[in-house]
């Protein structure tokens, strides 16, 4: 696929976001702890509290966030300058997802053993924490791929959270919170479509915007992985285990051009998880480092040369050897270094 150069607007935002404690001075908007606006490379969305203390052999891969973003500066894919640090997201944000009462149980501590299984953590100060700073992540990925053309988070794709629980190692659901934001933050509602590659279904994206016409939820997952119960998607691609990267990549390409010419998205917001992959613990799917790697080039190039802006999130990813599963993770952000490369943007 060639790539025209894509040109994107640096004007776009007409409101101040006090949701998000976004500022709208001398043309930029973005407010975050540390405003990295000079660098005309890929920006890279990171905070240190993406991760929290857990309990000794935790299923949860937690230290793998702050090894993506060493290997990306390690490998010189990415430089510190083109980091940026967000702010946590405040109640009044999540509330355009979450209900009250779920976000103040959350917030406080009132989460009985129950629902604390059902997510997989216990509950504690760190993980709200962790789950406010990772879903401002996702916003602001989002809002600077508005600007920029294409933005990265190194952490985000919480797509099993529900408007009033949590599920699946998923406690505030990022992806929605941060189409929700995008949706509502203009006079003409934004047109968002996800794009969701993780091996296993977005049930609580899906459910969350399925009465809403501006949010199209589009999900290839593996129909015999979690959650046993599926909820229904604009458009579900169930695939069978043991697919492997030509028939996958296939399945994607049948599908992808058709929705960005329909449906006409303002954005496209890309979970690029990587547990399709077939030596991750919980995927159940063939495909290889280069499978993913010929996967995230495709989805984003596909739709920036449509000149529709993308950011990404790393969704879910599932070893005990954390580098290995960090490299694997950070295969989307050297794709997206590529893609911005490859189209002059």
């Amino acid at each position: 696929m060639t790539c025209m150069k894509i040109i994107f607007s640096q004007t776009r935002r007409n409101r101040i976001g006090g949701l998000f404690g976004v500022a709208l001075f001398s043309g930029r908007f973005f407010h975050a702890e540390l405003i990295r606006s000079e660098s005309s490379a890929l920006p890279v969305i990171h905070h240190s509290k993406y991760v929290c203390e857990l309990p000794s052999n935790h299923r949860f891969p937690m230290a793998k966030f702050p090894r993506v973003l060493h290997f990306l500066l390690q490998d010189q894919v990415i430089t510190e300058e083109q980091v940026w640090i967000p702010e946590i997201a405040s109640k009044d944000l999540l509330s355009g997802v979450h209900s009250e009462d779920y976000l103040n149980n959350f917030l406080n501590g009132r989460i009985n053993e129950q629902e604390q299984r059902r997510t997989g953590f216990p509950w504690s100060e760190g993980i709200v924490q962790r789950c406010r700073y990772e879903t401002g992540g996702t916003v602001l990925a989002a809002e600077v791929a508005l600007q920029r053309g294409l933005a990265c988070s190194t952490a985000g794709g919480t797509h099993h959270a529900f408007p009033s629980y949590g599920s699946g190692f998923c406690l505030l659901n990022d992806l929605a919170v941060a189409a929700k934001y995008i949706n509502d933050s203009s006079p003409r509602k934004r047109k968002v479509l996800i794009v969701d590659l993780d091996v296993h279904q977005g049930d609580g994206t899906a459910f969350i915007f399925k009465e809403e016409p501006s949010v199209f939820t589009f999900s290839v997952h593996c129909g015999k992985n979690f959650p046993i119960r599926k909820q229904q998607s604009d458009l579900d691609i169930s695939v069978d285990d043991g697919m492997e990267d030509k028939d996958y990549l296939s399945t994607v390409a049948d599908h992808l051009p058709w929705l960005l010419q329909t449906f006409r998205p303002d954005l496209v917001l890309y979970d690029a998880g990587v547990d399709p992959h077939w030596e991750d613990e919980l995927g159940r799917l063939r495909l290889t480092d280069q499978g993913l790697y010929q996967r995230d080039l495709y989805v984003m190039k596909t739709a920036v040369s449509a000149g529709v802006p993308v950011a990404t999130v790393i969704g879910g990813g599932y070893s005990r050897d954390i580098d290995k599963l960090a490299l694997r993770h950070s295969i989307v952000h050297r794709a997206a270094s590529e893609v911005w490369r490859e189209c002059g943007m």
